[in-house]
């Protein structure tokens, strides 16, 4: 017993709580990013992503296990993408893009929806350990969705951003890019891996931040 219990004191919980709450965000931000890009789909015509059960906010439905562990341990990670038939849509490559969009256009919405919550919180929460960590869950949420959106952006396949850029391109050479549409998740990986574009990045999520904190009136 007294092994047990010296065990038990050794535990980290606060590393575990923060590790879980971590994880809350990141199943929060994909769940919210997958489910909207099914809705629009859906909205449009395409009634595949409600046939194969993605209208949903049950992140079990959208989590791939294997980019979750890497978005821990890389820092980049992806979900199961939602299924898309292009072919129900009346323009297909505005439809696309679209459907694209919505996914990174959630996750503004929410990171909005969470600084709003961290406003009120601010102004009206008294001071508690439990109401601090509520308040750094929110903050830490937004910055996550925040920086998932943005990310999405980048117009490298299969990235969002790269559908909607690919739906400006003529026919001929759309048809042509689709082609190559799976090496672009090589030349991602080495771009992350290189660290590529990272102070950018950062730069561009701390004035999103700036800009809907603003927004918020926070």
């Amino acid at each position: 017993m007294h092994y047990l219990s010296n065990l038990w004191a050794a535990l980290d919980f606060g590393s575990l709580r923060d590790m879980i709450l971590r994880l809350v965000s990141v199943f929060l931000c994909l769940t919210i990013h997958e489910t909207c890009h099914g809705l629009a789909a859906y909205a449009l015509g395409d009634p595949t992503a409600k046939a194969e059960h993605r209208l949903s906010l049950n992140p079990l439905h959208h989590i791939d296990w294997l980019g979750l562990v890497m978005m821990f341990v890389a820092g980049f990670g992806w979900a199961k993408p939602v299924p898309v038939n292009p072919n129900y849509f009346k323009k297909p490559k505005q439809g696309m893009a679209l459907t694209a969009l919505a996914g990174p256009v959630s996750n503004f919405l929410l990171a909005l929806l969470l600084l709003f919550g961290v406003r009120l919180m601010f102004e009206h929460a008294a001071y508690t350990t439990l109401n601090q960590a509520i308040f750094d869950f929110l903050l830490d949420t937004a910055i996550l969705s925040i920086g998932l959106g943005l990310f999405n952006l980048v117009p490298i396949p299969p990235l969002d951003g790269s559908k909607v850029l690919f739906s400006l391109l003529p026919n001929r050479v759309y048809d042509t890019v689709l082609r190559y549409e799976s090496y672009g998740m090589i030349l991602l990986w080495v771009l992350v891996l290189l660290g590529v574009g990272d102070a950018y990045f950062t730069k561009a999520i701390i004035r999103v931040y700036e800009l809907f904190c603003r927004a918020v009136g926070f």
